[in-house]
Protein backbone atom coordinates (compact mmCIF):
# COMPACT_ATOMS: atom_id res chain seq x y z
CA UNK A 1 0.00 0.00 0.00
CA UNK A 2 1.57 3.22 -1.01
CA UNK A 3 -0.59 6.12 0.65
CA UNK A 4 0.41 10.00 -0.13
CA UNK A 5 -1.86 12.69 1.77
CA UNK A 6 -2.11 15.51 0.04
CA UNK A 7 -4.00 18.15 2.40
CA UNK A 8 -2.73 21.13 4.88
CA UNK A 9 -2.13 21.09 8.40
CA UNK A 10 -4.32 23.29 9.60
CA UNK A 11 -7.10 21.75 7.57
CA UNK A 12 -9.25 19.46 9.84
CA UNK A 13 -10.58 16.74 6.98
CA UNK A 14 -6.38 16.61 6.56
CA UNK A 15 -5.44 15.56 10.21
CA UNK A 16 -8.71 12.87 10.15
CA UNK A 17 -7.42 11.09 7.48
CA UNK A 18 -3.52 11.30 9.08
CA UNK A 19 -5.24 10.17 12.14
CA UNK A 20 -7.32 7.40 10.17
CA UNK A 21 -4.22 5.93 8.68
CA UNK A 22 -2.06 6.36 11.81
CA UNK A 23 -4.58 4.36 13.99
CA UNK A 24 -4.75 1.42 11.32
CA UNK A 25 -0.66 1.24 11.33
CA UNK A 26 -0.73 2.26 7.76
CA UNK A 27 2.31 4.34 6.24
CA UNK A 28 1.66 7.58 4.54
CA UNK A 29 3.54 10.35 3.05
CA UNK A 30 2.22 13.62 4.04
CA UNK A 31 2.16 16.76 1.14
CA UNK A 32 1.07 20.11 3.08
CA UNK A 33 0.02 22.23 -0.04
CA UNK A 34 1.06 25.44 2.24
CA UNK A 35 4.58 24.30 1.75
CA UNK A 36 4.83 23.08 -1.61
CA UNK A 37 2.98 23.23 -4.77
CA UNK A 38 1.07 20.36 -6.47
CA UNK A 39 2.94 19.13 -9.59
CA UNK A 40 1.11 19.34 -12.67
CA UNK A 41 1.99 15.58 -13.27
CA UNK A 42 0.88 14.47 -9.79
CA UNK A 43 -2.77 16.60 -11.05
CA UNK A 44 -2.78 14.72 -14.14
CA UNK A 45 -2.74 11.51 -11.82
CA UNK A 46 -5.19 12.74 -9.52
CA UNK A 47 -7.59 13.64 -12.47
CA UNK A 48 -7.04 10.36 -14.29
CA UNK A 49 -9.44 8.73 -11.31
CA UNK A 50 -11.88 12.25 -10.56
CA UNK A 51 -13.33 14.87 -12.36
CA UNK A 52 -11.96 18.49 -11.92
CA UNK A 53 -15.16 19.34 -11.03
CA UNK A 54 -15.35 17.18 -8.05
CA UNK A 55 -11.60 18.41 -6.97
CA UNK A 56 -13.16 21.94 -7.22
CA UNK A 57 -13.54 22.82 -3.56
CA UNK A 58 -16.65 25.78 -4.47
CA UNK A 59 -16.91 26.56 -0.87
CA UNK A 60 -13.18 27.52 -0.62
CA UNK A 61 -12.45 31.18 0.24
CA UNK A 62 -10.28 31.33 -2.91
CA UNK A 63 -13.43 30.47 -5.12
CA UNK A 64 -15.09 33.57 -3.62
CA UNK A 65 -12.87 35.89 -3.85
CA UNK A 66 -12.06 34.99 -7.57
CA UNK A 67 -15.33 35.17 -8.23
CA UNK A 68 -15.47 31.37 -10.21
CA UNK A 69 -19.06 31.04 -9.60
CA UNK A 70 -19.74 33.86 -12.39
CA UNK A 71 -17.51 33.09 -14.87
CA UNK A 72 -15.84 30.05 -16.88
CA UNK A 73 -12.09 28.87 -16.51
CA UNK A 74 -9.89 26.03 -16.84
CA UNK A 75 -9.70 24.30 -13.55
CA UNK A 76 -6.36 22.04 -14.39
CA UNK A 77 -5.15 25.92 -14.78
CA UNK A 78 -6.56 27.22 -12.06
CA UNK A 79 -5.69 25.13 -9.92
CA UNK A 80 -1.67 24.76 -10.31
CA UNK A 81 -1.91 28.19 -10.09
CA UNK A 82 -4.04 28.06 -6.54
CA UNK A 83 -3.74 25.04 -4.15
CA UNK A 84 -6.58 26.80 -2.26
CA UNK A 85 -9.12 25.80 -5.13
CA UNK A 86 -8.92 22.05 -4.34
CA UNK A 87 -11.07 19.92 -2.04
CA UNK A 88 -8.69 18.23 0.71
CA UNK A 89 -7.86 15.96 1.80
CA UNK A 90 -6.79 14.15 -1.55
CA UNK A 91 -5.53 10.84 -0.67
CA UNK A 92 -3.97 8.49 -3.29
CA UNK A 93 -3.56 4.60 -2.50
CA UNK A 94 -0.89 3.91 -5.80
CA UNK A 95 -3.48 4.59 -8.97
CA UNK A 96 -6.81 4.91 -6.41
CA UNK A 97 -8.24 8.76 -5.05
CA UNK A 98 -10.49 9.84 -2.65
CA UNK A 99 -11.13 13.57 -2.26
CA UNK A 100 -12.51 14.85 1.17
CA UNK A 101 -13.09 13.08 4.15
CA UNK A 102 -13.72 9.04 2.76
CA UNK A 103 -13.50 6.47 5.70
CA UNK A 104 -15.27 4.12 4.01
CA UNK A 105 -12.93 4.66 0.51
CA UNK A 106 -10.04 4.40 2.66
CA UNK A 107 -11.33 0.94 4.91
CA UNK A 108 -11.61 -0.80 1.59
CA UNK A 109 -8.05 0.05 0.68
CA UNK A 110 -6.79 -1.42 3.87
CA UNK A 111 -8.56 -4.43 3.78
Amino acid sequence: MNIKIIGTKKSNNTKKAIRFFKEHNVKYHFMDLNERKISEGELSNILNKISSEDLIDTDSGSYKKRGFSYMDYDPVEEILEDNGLMKIPVVRNGKEVSVGNAVEVWKQWIK
